[in-house]
């Protein structure tokens, strides 16, 4: 039913199963989410292949072998939208964190967005 959220639980669980990629769906709003977290260097890259529509992610480990990504979850759902001002951007987990924002200058991360000073909805928190 949320494709998003669909994305998320794929890269949630190929990070728990230890795998170095995972493929999900091509969208453009999911490109773009997976761009704000490269820039966030939660995951090494993701190629697009334009013919199966399918983007491919290739997930980020630490030294010791554990996932960079911690824990991965939607907060605005189909259900239930939370949108924020720009003056209500809260960090996530004290600044350790990344919270992923649909604003009118496109997909931007917590930080972006109020250096820039825009809200939007709030997608997801990613730490």
């Amino acid at each position: 039913m949320d494709p998003i959220a669909d994305m998320l639980t794929i890269i949630r669980n190929g990070c728990r199963g230890q795998k170095q990629e995972v493929t999900v769906p091509y969208s453009r709003l999911k490109t773009e989410i997976l761009r704000v977290i490269l820039e966030e260097g939660y995951i090494n890259n993701f190629t697009l292949d334009a013919k199966k529509k399918k983007i491919t992610i290739m997930l980020k480990y630490a030294k010791n072998g554990e996932s960079v990504i911690r824990n991965l979850e939607r907060v605005s759902k189909c259900s239930r939208r939370l949108y924020v001002s720009k003056t209500d951007i809260r960090p996530v987990l004290g600044g350790l964190g990344t919270a992923i924002l649909t604003t009118p200058l496109g997909v931007l991360s917590d930080r972006e967005a109020r250096r820039k000073g825009v809200g939007g909805e709030i997608i997801a928190h990613v730490y």
